[in-house]
């Protein structure tokens, strides 16, 4: 009897044993996907060759944008100003209210619009472009919101947000800026990473010659030259030093010039004391930061 109640509780310590084998000591792998979407780029193959924006190299001159809502329901301000912390937390760009002379302004409305059969939901883009050497500068953008975004992000402020940044549609279906806007869709690594690079850039002047010219006559210099401002501010006064075998002969002052806007000077019968000149100089005397100063200077050879 001892024996079978010894064999009965020896089968129950095996039987939990087992048990507790089976319960701590892992015999297969599990694999858990995150519920979360996953980065979608912009274009469908990664190319390098897509564009991401409507014109190449669009930006604000600064990464202190500001902007301004007004006319909206409530819902449609906290989507919009969400979109503005969302982006401002994903890139070195700051967005900033005020109560005028905002770069960015967005309004909404009530009325639905369709375009075919497709309903819009929001437009959004640049007002106002200047083009400036390399950079297509947006001087302000609009925004205009159509319906209250049921995502649990607003998607569809940050869609209209990232076009008046400068940036088109996408085709591929997971990229947030793809034309149907999806709760599942995100922004790209690609969209982020162009906007980090593209505003590292200074926001500085970049003041250079266009169509220099000079020509003697006898003791007399006559000079024609264009300044223009490429930068992505404006350039503060200066002024053109003429020199002819390194030695100043003139200077020539330059008012403010605006981006990407420049400033044509033509002068005559400039009486030269120097004999023999063999160079003449043109140098944009700044004692300010520019983008790039070794288009500052030109020089050459008279031509006799």
């Amino acid at each position: 009897m001892r024996v079978k109640a010894f064999n009965v509780l020896l089968i129950a310590v095996i039987l939990l044993l087992l048990f507790s084998i089976y319960l701590f000591i892992p015999f297969n792998t599990t694999d858990f996907t995150s519920s979360s979407p996953s980065n979608s780029n912009f274009s469908l193959n990664s190319s390098l060759n897509n564009s991401l924006q409507f014109y190449t190299n669009m930006r604000f001159p600064t990464t202190e944008i500001s902007y301004r809502i007004e006319n909206c329901p409530l819902q449609r301000e906290n989507d919009m100003q969400w979109a503005f912390r969302i982006l401002g937390n994903e890139t070195i760009l700051h967005f900033y209210p005020v109560s005028s002379g905002e770069e960015i302004i967005v309004t909404c409305q009530d009325k639905k619009e369709t375009e075919g059969n497709l309903f819009i939901a929001g437009e959004g883009g640049p007002t106002n472009i200047t083009i400036a050497g390399e950079f297509n500068v947006i001087e302000s953008g609009k925004i205009l919101l159509m319906q209250d975004s049921t995502c649990q992000r607003p998607n569809i402020a940050i869609h209209e947000l990232l076009h008046v940044l400068g940036f088109d549609h996408s085709k591929n279906p997971k990229n947030i800026m793809y034309e149907i806007s999806r709760c599942d869709q995100t922004i790209g690594d690609d969209i982020i990473n162009f906007i980090n690079t593209i505003y590292s850039i200074p926001d500085e002047p970049d003041l250079l010659f266009e169509d220099a010219s000079a020509s003697m006559h006898g003791k007399y210099l006559n000079i024609n030259f264009s300044i223009r401002n490429d930068g992505l501010k404006d350039a503060p006064e200066t002024n053109v030093k003429i020199m002819a075998n390194g030695k100043d002969i003139d200077n020539i002052d330059i008012p403010t010039t605006e981006i990407g806007y420049g400033r044509k000077v033509s002068i005559e019968n400039i009486w030269i004391k120097q004999l023999n000149v063999q160079e003449i100089q043109f140098i944009i005397n700044t004692n300010y930061s520019e983008l790039n100063k070794d288009n500052n200077q030109v020089t050459f050879e008279i031509k006799k």
